[in-house]
C-alpha cells in the first residue's frame, strides 16, 4: 500500500493516456517548421496554456524545467539576479525545501545575506514577522504554499500583500499543493512538479510573471523564454498538462475523503500508540499528508518494518539512512525528530487500507521497542497541546543560540547552573546515535529523585533537540545545555533534566 504521495504521486491514469498519445504525435522537434515539427509545438502551447489556466498564469509567463528542484533553483537564482540592483539580501522560511536552502547557501557564499523567518510548533510562519525580515535591500522573499514534511499550508496570501507593499518579488514553490488545492494569490515567481500531481517526473514549472525583473542565471538559450536551456520533453509535458488538469477537476471530491482519512490518523494514532506526537498544523493543512513522531524508535527500523507489513511510507527523521542529521523541518518546529513517519495518502486510498494501517501500526512500534524493556505509559486520548514557538528564528542560525529555552547553560566559566537537590545524575550516550542518548534517559530516569538532575552527554545533534521533547512529552523539566566538560565529557554537550515528582 503506496502512502507517499507527497514524494511523488502514482501515475493518473489520464496522463498515461496522454503521454502514449504524445509519443506517436508530439516526438518531433517543436521549434522546427515542417508538419511533424509544428504538430509537437502545438501539442506543446496548448499543455502550456492548460497548466496556465490551471496556475493563475498567463501562457508566456510558464516555462518547463527538468523538475521542480531545477525550477525553485532557476527562479531564486534569475530573481536575484534580475533584483541584484536592489540588494543581495535574501528571506525565506526555516521550513522550506531543501532546494531553497542549498541556494541560500550559495547565495551566502558569494558575498549575500540571508534571513530565515520562523515557523511556530505547527510548522507555520507568523506574517508579521516575516515582514519584519523585509528590509530595503532585500531582493527575494521565498514562501512554501505548503510544507513537504507535515503539510501545514503557509499563510502566502498575506505574506504576498507585505512583500508588495513593501516592493519585494516573492517565489511561491508549489510542489505539494499544485493541482491539489487553488493556487495562492500574490506571487510573483511560481514554482511547482509535475510527478507530485500524478503527473510524469521529468518535469516541472517555472512561472515568471510579466514585470517581474528576471536575469537567467544560465547562458542563453532560445527555448523557453530564454530561461530553461535544453531540448523540452514534449511528450511528458503534454502528460503533465492532461493530468494537472484532471486532477485539478478531481479536487473538491478527493480532498474531503483524504481529508477524513487523515482525520482519522491523526485521531487514532495517539490512541492506539503511547509516546507518540502528531505534528503540523492541525487545521491549516494539506487534506493528504499526516506526520508523526514515535519516543525511542529508530527511524529507518520503523519504516523498514512497516515496508515488511506492505506499507511504503516515508520519514523525516534523523535516524533514516539518508542523513545523520536531525530534519531541518521538524528541528525548526521543536518537535520529535526521532522515529518520525510520513504517511501521504494518493488519490484513490481505500478506508480498509487505512484501517489496516492503524491495525498494524501499534504492533510494530511495540515490537521495535520491545528490547528496550521500558516502561511505558498508557497513550493519551487526545493529541498534546501546542507549543507556542518553533526553534529557528530570523538571524539566529544554528540551535544554542542565547534565545529561548536554552538561555540557563551551565558551564565552567562561572555562568548560573540550574539548582537540584540531590546529586546530578551522568549519562554519558557519547558516540550514540538517535535515539539511544533519549533511551537511555527514559531508562535511568527513575534512578533519580524529584528534583534531582540528570546531565546527558551526547555529541548527536538530535539529541539537543529531542531530549527537550522528550521533557515536555514525559512532564519533566529541561533545564538547558552545558559543555560536556563540566561533567566529565571530553566532546559534545550536556542536556540537564530535572525530575519532576510524578
Amino acid at each position: 500500500m503506496y502512502f507517499d504521495a507527497a514524494s511523488t504521486a502514482p501515475l493518473h491514469p489520464v496522463a498515461r493516456q496522454a503521454l502514449t498519445a504524445a509519443l506517436d504525435e508530439g516526438w518531433a522537434d517543436p521549434a522546427r517548421l515542417y508538419r511533424s515539427g509544428r504538430q509537437a509545438r502545438m501539442l506543446l502551447d496548448a499543455a502550456r496554456e492548460t497548466v496556465a489556466a490551471v496556475l493563475g498564469a498567463r501562457a508566456d509567463e510558464i516555462a518547463f524545467t527538468a523538475s521542480g528542484t531545477q525550477a525553485v533553483q532557476l527562479g531564486l537564482l534569475g530573481t536575484l539576479a534580475g533584483n541584484r540592483r536592489r540588494g543581495g539580501h535574501l528571506v525565506h522560511s526555516a521550513v522550506e525545501h531543501s532546494s531553497v536552502l542549498h541556494v541560500a547557501e550559495r547565495h551566502t557564499g558569494a558575498g549575500g545575506e540571508v534571513s530565515v523567518v520562523p515557523v511556530d510548533r505547527g510548522g507555520r510562519v507568523d506574517p508579521a514577522a516575516f515582514a519584519a525580515a523585509l528590509r530595503p535591500d532585500t531582493s527575494l522573499a521565498a514562501l512554501q504554499s505548503a510544507n513537504h514534511e507535515v503539510g501545514t499550508v503557509q499563510p502566502v496570501g498575506e505574506v504576498a500583500e507585505l512583500c508588495a507593499a513593501a516592493g519585494v518579488p516573492l517565489l511561491v514553490d508549489a510542489a505539494q499543493s499544485a493541482g491539489r488545492v487553488d493556487v495562492p494569490a500574490g506571487w510573483s515567481v511560481l514554482t511547482a512538479s509535475a510527478h507530485k500531481w500524478g503527473g510524469p517526473p521529468g518535469v516541472g514549472v517555472l512561472a515568471v510573471r510579466k514585470g517581474v525583473r528576471y536575469a537567467s542565471p544560465l547562458p542563453a538559450d532560445e527555448r523557453e523564454g530564454g530561461r530553461v536551456p535544453g531540448y523540452v520533453n514534449v511528450p511528458a509535458i503534454v502528460a503533465a498538462a492532461a493530468s494537472l488538469r484532471a486532477v485539478r477537476a478531481e479536487a473538491e471530491q478527493e480532498n474531503a475523503r483524504l481529508h477524513a482519512l487523515v482525520e482519522r490518523i491523526r485521531a487514532r494514532v495517539p490512541q492506539l500508540v503511547p509516546e507518540v506526537e502528531v505534528v503540523g498544523d492541525p487545521v491549516r493543512r494539506l487534506p493528504h499528508i499526516v506526520t508523526f513522531s514515535c519516543l525511542y524508535v529508530d527511524g529507518e527500523v520503523l519504516l523498514t518494518e512497516l515496508d515488511r507489513a506492505g506499507f511504503a511510507v516515508s520519514s523525516g527523521s534523523s535516524c533514516t539512512s539518508s542523513t545523520l542529521t536531525p530534519s531541518h523541518v521538524l528541528a525548526a518546529m521543536g518537535v520529535l525528530t526521532e522515529g518520525n513517519v510520513r504517511v501521504s495518502l494518493p488519490s484513490g486510498t481505500a478506508e480498509a487500507d487505512v484501517d489496516r494501517f492503524l491495525t498494524v501500526l501499534p504492533e510494530l512500534v511495540a515490537g521495535v521497542r520491545a528490547p528496550l524493556g521500558l516502561d511505558l505509559p498508557a497513550p493519551p486520548v487526545q493529541d498534546l497541546p501546542p507549543r507556542a514557538e518553533g526553534r529557528a528564528g530570523v538571524e539566529r542560525g544554528k540551535r544554542g543560540s542565547d534565545e529561548g529555552a536554552h538561555e540557563r547553560r551551565p558551564s565552567a566559566s562561572g555562568q548560573e547552573r540550574p539548582e537540584a537537590s540531590g546529586r546530578v545524575t551522568v549519562i554519558d550516550a557519547l558516540g550514540q546515535r538517535c535515539p539511544l542518548p533519549v533511551i537511555e534517559l527514559a531508562k535511568r530516569i527513575g534512578e533519580v529523585p524529584p528534583g534531582g538532575t540528570v546531565a546527558v552527554l551526547a555529541d548527536d545533534e538530535a539529541a539537543r533537540l529531542d531530549i527537550p521533547a522528550w521533557c515536555e512529552m514525559r512532564g519533566q523539566e529541561y533545564a538547558g545545555e552545558a559543555p560536556a566538560a563540566d561533567y566529565g565529557g571530553d566532546r559534545g554537550s550536556a542536556y540537564l533534566v530535572v525530575r519532576r515528582a510524578t
